[in-house]
């Protein structure tokens, strides 16, 4: 458990380097690379991104589950709420996010939280491509090395 907690403050300390401590006391957000390097095949455009990017910088753990306004997303991202609402209706209709409602008697309606099961289901195929394209890479990588054997040093005189 020590050795996890250390190499997790290693790993910050690289993304201190990175960003800036600063920054990173700001605040950060993990996001697999397959949602970036395959948004499009996912059915995403930037638009898309910048919301599902909000809303995943609200979910810190897996059972609570963000729950930011539309406004607040709208807002930060430059766009009407109505354009926020349209994008993740969408989104859902296509089965990448679920919005669970929430409604409590005589208070009125609190803010959506969001699923993203649909979406994490979509993405594992083109996870597993990128991790076989990254082995064969690899693999490729080793066998040149192997081709090759190892490097023949010639002792060189200096001249006098």
């Amino acid at each position: 458990m020590a050795k996890n907690a250390a190499a997790e403050g290693e790993s910050l300390k690289v993304n201190e380097k990175k960003w800036s401590k600063l920054l990173m006391e700001a605040g950060w957000t993990v996001i697999p690379n397959v949602f970036i390097e395959r948004q499009k095949a996912l059915g995403l455009d930037r638009l898309d991104m910048n919301i599902l990017l909000h809303l995943f910088s609200y979910w810190w753990r897996p059972d609570d589950k963000p729950h930011p306004s539309k406004k607040t997303i709208a807002q930060a991202i430059g766009v009407d709420p109505r354009t926020v609402q349209r994008r993740i209706a969408r989104m859902e209709k296509d089965g990448l996010v679920t919005r669970e409602q929430r409604r409590i008697s005589n208070v009125g309606s609190k803010t959506n939280l969001y699923h993203f099961d649909g979406l994490i289901l979509e993405a594992k195929p083109f996870a597993r491509e990128m991790i076989e394209t990254k082995n064969a890479n690899v693999a490729a990588k080793e066998a040149r090395r192997a081709k090759k054997g190892k490097p023949v040093l010639k002792v060189v005189k200096q001249e006098s």
